[in-house]
């Protein structure tokens, strides 16, 4: 249950020579900690995004990738259950760009962050000298909502597996869109205990394979439970969709079957929240079909390796 892009992280991880005094959490998960005294934090994430990888400035307004830029890491934020604090903003700019457009998506940067009391604080401007694409880097600062953030590495056998909103089309319009799940994530996380959590960026087959990766356990999941979005549900297959389309930004988590009834008597957020599977001790996932045989199922979301 692996792949290039997750493989290479793994590596990188070996090679860290990082205190965990000083660093608890390091490579491979959604925000890296620092630890700046005994009982202050603060974690880190970037992110970069590409003219037509991610966004195409022929359909998508700079306002837009300015929305989409800084939502992408609000939304690691909520993965680890943290309260954004600051970003900054780096953009190699393709001939043409100048004032006009770096105004536009400036209001997009800000209508993002300001959702969140998250203040854009600087960031770096270059130009391409040839015909590169446009990009765009943020890094943003966090802090822990609680005792310590929420990780992918806690999963626990017998854990029900959840998720917010629905899954698969986000190209249609959402990832564009998307609302990051920080309110919902602290929120959660304060009303029960969480043991794994991670935003689903590349796709729920991906994510949900990085949680059972990092628990060293397996998952079963079923077909009929995954709430599909309307957008999916007009595609050839909807359920590969949400499984493996991506984008969609909602959290994945799991937590004991005890606390997954308390939440569900608690919740009351316009955003649903849906119980889709079991952790298992299999060390794989698979899939419960609508026919009710269980199959194995392979990680299909986002590989930038492949």
């Amino acid at each position: 249950m692996s792949n290039g892009e997750d493989e290479i992280t793994a590596w990188f991880a070996r090679q860290s020579r990082l205190s965990k005094a000083d660093f608890p959490i390091g490579i491979g998960d959604d925000m890296a900690e620092i630890r700046l005294t005994c009982d202050v934090s603060v974690l880190i994430t970037t992110d970069m995004l590409l003219d037509s990888v991610h966004f195409d400035l022929e359909k998508a307004t700079l306002r837009q990738v300015g929305y989409k830029a800084m939502a992408v890491s609000l939304s690691d934020c909520a993965a680890m259950a943290t309260v954004p604090v600051a970003a900054v903003v780096s953009v190699a700019l393709p001939v043409g760009f100048g004032e006009k457009e770096l105004k536009e998506l400036h209001s997009g940067i800000v209508s993002a962050g300001d959702k969140f009391n998250c203040e854009l604080i600087g960031g770096d401007i270059t130009r391409w000298n040839n015909d590169n694409p446009f990009a765009i880097c943020v890094s943003m600062l966090s802090r822990s909502s609680g005792d310590k953030p929420l990780r992918r590495s806690g999963a626990k056998v017998g854990d029900s597996i959840c998720i917010t909103g629905s899954l698969g089309g986000s190209i249609q319009k959402k990832h564009l869109e998307f609302e990051p799940r920080v309110k919902e994530a602290v929120k959660i996380a304060q009303m029960v205990t969480i043991n794994s959590m991670i935003d689903i960026s590349d796709g729920l087959s991906s994510d949900l394979n990085r949680i059972c990766q990092a628990s060293q356990v397996g998952a079963v999941i079923d077909a009929v439970k995954i709430p599909i979005s309307d957008e999916a549900s007009k595609e050839a297959d909807p359920l590969s969709s949400a499984l493996n389309d991506g984008e969609d930004f909602e959290l994945l988590f799991t937590l004991s079957q005890t606390d997954c009834r308390e939440l569900f008597k608690k919740w009351c957020g316009l955003i649903p929240v849906t119980q889709i599977g079991q952790i298992t001790d299999a060390k794989k996932m698979q899939i419960k079909m609508p026919d009710g045989q269980i199959s194995d199922l392979q990680p299909g979301g986002y590989n930038h390796l492949r």
